[in-house]
């Protein structure tokens, strides 16, 4: 049971993306995957990529990925952003979240970051579990904003 770990590649984007559209049926929100994989792919890989992510790769098949981007915090400085950590339902259970988590983190102390973020739905009690493990602060105090920009 060796998982390959290794940074995304553009042509990668079409399994990520797939990724994704598996999380958001797990966390019930299918219909809120509405980026384009020309999107995606541009915003990883064009001339300006916004995010990075790494792969995770078991029997020469991606299962389980952890996209991230850089945010700046006025407080604490550089932070990394963990926008989704995902491993396909069929080899959950063999640590390969573990590995993935634990490579991000290394990158971000590797780079000098102040920390990591990253949100969990109040619900999913699994991955609360799984967060609780590392030395993780869960806030309650803050709320999540935001506004979508229509494309007409």
């Amino acid at each position: 049971m060796e998982l390959e770990i290794r940074k995304a590649e553009r042509t990668d984007c079409p399994h990520l993306l797939e990724l994704i559209k598996e999380l958001a049926l797990y966390e019930r929100a299918p219909e809120q995957v509405t980026v384009s994989m020309e999107e995606f792919e541009e915003s990883g890989f064009g001339e300006h990529p916004v995010w990075g992510a790494f792969v995770g790769i078991y029997q020469g098949k991606i299962v389980g990925m952890s996209l991230y981007y850089i945010r700046y915090s006025t407080w604490k400085g550089r932070r990394l952003y963990l926008e989704d950590l995902i491993v396909t339902e069929e080899v959950r259970g063999k640590g390969f979240g573990k590995i993935l988590l634990d490579h991000t983190i290394a990158f971000a102390k590797a780079e000098g970051y102040s920390g990591m973020m990253w949100q969990v739905l109040d619900w999913n009690e699994p991955a609360i579990n799984f967060y609780k493990k590392y030395d993780t602060t869960l806030d309650g105090e803050w709320i999540n904003v935001s506004i979508d920009f229509k494309k007409h």
